[in-house]
């Protein structure tokens, strides 16, 4: 009796504390599931859409491996100035500055788009400089002739940051005309994230998820702004930006790299 009674003790005792010990035993192992989840749909999400990304109706234009849908301004194929290396397009600095690299140019997606939002991330060298252009034409014999450019730069040693006026040639910025406000570009090294609306002549960039731009295509506050930059004299039509063009890539001739590039036509 003696020891059936200590077996009943031992019995109460015990099989709580071993429950006990399972129950953390399966929260931890589901602990370690869930971040295993969590690093794979990160991973998957680098250079590709989301299922709910695709319902949505965005369109990848860089699968991270290839340059497929992407050539050069004015040419039929993707210059050797520029690479595709470790899930990213990288432009090749050439240290020649806005002569950008002689096997280079600046490059575009090889499709027309009107109304849009335009995500990416970039990544700029020290004292590099580059730009994303937008509803660009193949008219001139350069890209930035016709299209706005939302600027990429290293705002601490590229002179750029210094010109211009109140900050319109710092990253973020539409180049030469509206500042980028607040101005929360990431340090060198680091990846920005970005997406550009254009919406019937409406405009606003956001640059790591603070909208930092709008302005109005084609009305007189833009003629207005526009006649009173550098612009007119490089293309007397400047102003009048296309409702559909390409968007592009630029080729300043330092290392700049984008990945996660997608967009929604709207």
């Amino acid at each position: 009796m003696k020891k059936l009674s200590l077996i009943v003790i031992f019995s109460l005792i015990l099989l709580p504390l071993l429950s006990s010990c399972k129950e953390k035993k399966a929260d931890v192992t589901s602990e370690s599931n869930t971040e295993t989840e969590v690093k794979t749909e990160t991973e998957v999400a680098l250079n590709a859409l989301t299922q709910a990304e695709k319902d949505d109706g965005w369109i990848l234009l860089f699968d991270g491996k290839t340059s497929e849908g992407w050539r050069g301004y004015k040419k039929d194929h993707f210059p050797t100035g520029w690479i595709v290396e470790n899930g990213t397009i990288q432009c090749l600095g050439s240290g020649r500055g806005e002569a950008g690299s002689k096997e280079g140019g600046d490059i575009i997606f090889d499709k027309e788009f009107q109304n849009f939002n335009l995500s990416l991330e970039w990544k700029i060298s020290e004292g590099g400089n580059s730009g994303i252009f937008y509803l660009g034409r193949e008219e001139l014999d350069f890209i930035w002739k016709t299209a706005p450019e939302m600027q990429i730069l290293d705002n601490e040693k590229h002179p750029d940051a210094k010109l211009g006026k109140d900050g319109n040639r710092q990253a973020g910025s539409l180049y030469d005309l509206v500042p980028a406000k607040p101005q929360n570009a990431k340090p060198v090294g680091e990846w920005n994230q970005i997406e550009i609306t254009v919406f019937k002549g409406t405009v606003v960039h956001k640059q790591n998820g603070e909208n930092v731009v709008e302005y109005h295509l084609w009305t007189p506050e833009w003629n207005e702004m526009v006649a009173g930059s550098k612009f007119p004299s490089l293309n007397k039509d400047w102003a009048d930006v296309a409702t559909k063009g390409y968007f592009g890539l630029q080729d300043h001739g330092d290392d700049v790299w984008f990945r996660n590039i997608k967009i929604k036509e709207l």
